[in-house]
Parts: structure tokens; sequence; C-alpha cells
């Protein structure tokens, strides 16, 4: 048994955030169903790196494993009635339409929990439902430029530097994942339903609570260096650096250790505090060691940085992660079979119980691939769907057609 088994969620979220909340609960054993437009959700139709997929693009396939599609038309009154009588055997309700939205389709928690009083209802948006920024586009790199975190690393005089993933989704997505659980633990406990609401900037910006709280509390001021240091509050060096033959991450070393090993005496010679070189210095640091570790390949350097303690790493690509030996050891990716895409190799589950374990228990679906089947329990009969089928209410696919 799955620790979530027996919950039903309702997935009517699009793109990264609102879809990896809905799969974490799906890994967990939840039966999430996926709520989409009779034509596919918008990440169906567009995926990163132009990984289309046979049937379904990579972009969809990693975000909807472990849930049911029901293709329903919400605009059509049939199919808003279908919902709310969906709605009725539901646990969690998870949508990320821009404010208004919601309200406009006649999905808004208002109208659900007069139908479902103990239902948790996680709405996802970009800046907040109301407010002065509450119609801009929610996006992962609007996000990022607009809370600060690109201003922590790269090189004064340099445009800021963006984050190499998805940060804010993925943040955001967790921050959802969390509330709805928190929710369900308070359902259990007093059998009351209840209202969560995530924006991602709120999320993004807690989750810099140590380097904000610097600033606030500690009045340090956000400087990044003319080296590319790795974070504008942490003592040199603290980055990545070029080697003879690749690159490596060396982080704060004990400096009188370091300049014995690079034969810097001005290093041998400085005091090892937390904060003494963190501004004046922190250039001049970088900038010699930087020189001194082009000498020696990456290998040599570890094993030296190794044998003294300091800390240090070589810089992976992807096609290092997945064959790094830890990675193999903790099962950190996980494979299964898709009818379409073939044997799919993708991330696993970061949360291990030991009785209750994360599985794979469906593949990511086809548009509408499980309408019929959820109609079903809802108690349609086979001629109702067929006619709701024949007024574009709902759809049902088995993957005969592309949907990249």
């Amino acid at each position: 048994m799955s620790i979530l088994q027996g919950y039903r969620v309702l997935d009517c979220s699009i793109a990264m955030a609102g879809p990896f909340a809905a799969l974490r609960m799906g890994d967990m054993g939840a039966d999430v169903i996926k709520v989409e437009p009779t034509t596919g959700e918008w990440q169906r139709h567009t995926s990163a790196g132009g990984a289309y997929g046979n049937v379904i693009n990579t972009s969809f396939l990693s975000l909807n494993r472990n849930k049911r599609s029901l293709a329903v038309n919400l605009k059509d009154e049939e199919g808003k009635a279908l919902l709310y009588k969906l709605v009725e055997t539901a646990d969690v309700f998870i949508q990320n339409y821009r404010p208004g939205v919601a309200a406009r389709l006649g999905v808004d928690y208002d109208t659900l929990k007069k139908i479902k009083p103990d239902l948790v209802y996680v709405s996802m948006s970009g800046y907040g439902e109301t407010g002065p920024y509450s119609k801009r586009p929610g996006q992962d790199l609007l996000l990022q430029s607009l809370s600060g975190a690109m201003l922590s690393t790269g090189v004064e005089g340099t445009p800021p530097q963006p984050s190499g993933q998805y940060v804010v989704d993925a943040i955001t997505a967790y921050t959802a994942f969390e509330g709805a659980l928190a929710a369900l633990l308070h359902r259990e406990r007093t059998g009351e339903g209840q209202l969560v609401q995530v924006n991602m900037l709120d999320a993004i910006v807690a989750n810099q609570m140590q380097e904000m709280t610097v600033f606030t509390q500690g009045l340090k001021p956000q400087r990044r260096s003319e080296e590319p240091h790795g974070h504008c509050y942490i003592r040199a060096p603290y980055g990545v650096f070029r080697t003879r033959d690749s690159f490596i991450t060396l982080v704060t070393p004990h400096l009188p250790t370091l300049g014995k090993i690079l034969q810097v005496p001005e290093f041998e010679t400085m005091e090892d505090e937390v904060d003494g070189h963190s501004l004046p210095q922190r250039d001049f640091i970088f900038r010699l060691t930087r020189e001194k570790l082009v000498e020696r390949t990456t290998q040599e350097w570890r094993d030296i940085f190794d044998a003294e303690g300091l800390w240090s790493s070589e810089v992976y690509g992807y096609e290092d992660v997945v064959k790094d030996p830890q990675i193999v050891h903790n099962g950190t990716f996980i494979e299964y079979d898709h009818p379409s895409e073939g044997k799919v190799k993708t991330p696993g589950f970061a949360i291990k119980f030991s009785k209750t374990p994360c599985s794979v228990q469906r593949p990511t679906p086809f548009v509408g691939q499980h309408t019929d089947e959820i109609l079903h329990e809802l108690g349609y009969s086979q001629q109702d769907i067929a006619s709701l089928k024949e007024t574009g209410t709902v759809a049902s696919t088995n993957g005969e057609k592309r949907n990249g």
C-alpha cells in the first residue's frame, strides 16, 4: 500500500509547477486525475529542447506519470456538471489558472467547497491572486529576475545570471505539494477542508531565506565580484575553476592550507575568518586560485584536496550524472515501459518510505485515455458517454494520434 492510496487528486493545472506537484502525490499512491481540454493540455503541444517523442512529447511525459486523463470541455455546461460530480469524490483540487479564470469557469474555491466542504483546494499563481502584479505572466525566468536570485552569482558589470533549470517552477511545485499534504493532515484531525494559496514569487523569495535575512537583518548589501564568484555572501574562493582538462568546484577552503598546496605565500599568511575575505580581497583570492588550478587535471586536484580535507568536486554534465556510482547506488533514476514511448528513463522518487514506497503505477496518459473509465465510475452509461463525445463535451484517445 502506498502512503496516499485512497486519496483522489484532481489536477487541473498546466505547464510545470502544478503538474509536478500533482505528480508527487501520484508517486505516493494518490489517484490523480488530470482534467484537461479535449485537445489536450498546453504542455502536450510544446516541449523543451524540441524533444517531441513518438506520441507524447518529453516535457509532458516527464511531469504526468501516475495520472489518469479525463478530457473534458469545462466551458460546456455538461462538462462543468461532469466535473462537479467528480469533485464530490475528490480530496484535493489543484489549479494554476490565471487569476480570475477559475471563477469564470465556475471552479473557484467558493463554488467547489459548496459541493465538497472538506475539499483541499490548492490555487497556484505567479505573483499572488490580487495586487499590482497579479495580471503579469508567471513564467520561471521572469520570476528569477524579480526575486533577486540572479544577482547572487555572476560577475559584476555583466548581465545577471539565470539558473540553468526551471528552478522557480520546481520550488513552487514542492511548496504546493507541501501545502496540500499539510492541509490533508489538518483535515484528518478536524474534518475541515481549506483553500491553500501558493504563488511563485513568494516561493522563490522564501527559498532565499538565509540570503534575504543576511540582507534584511544583517544589513549586508548584495554585491557581486569582478571574478565569477559563486555567491555574493560567501567568502573566497567559492566557485568553478578551469583545470588542465576540465573544471573543478572549490568551496571555501582553509586559506593557509590552500596557500601551501598552490604555493601562494599570500594565502598562507591570511587569517581564515568566515567574513574576513568576503568583500575587499575576494577578487584577489579568486584570481590567484584560478591562475594556479589550470596547472593540473581535475582528478589530480581532487586527490590532493581530498587528502588535505578541502571541499571540492568535479563538474558534471547530464551524461556524467546518469552514470555516477552514487546516483546508480541510490536508484535516483527509474525506468518503466510506456506503450508509445518505449522504455522511459527519468528521475524517480526523492522521498524514500520504508513501509509505503512510491512507485510508477501508471505511465503518462494519452489525451482522455481514461475518460470512459472515469465516467463509468461516476455512473455514466456507455450511451451517455457516446452522447457527450458527439457534442464535444468530452474526448478520448488511445495514442493513435501524435499529441506533440
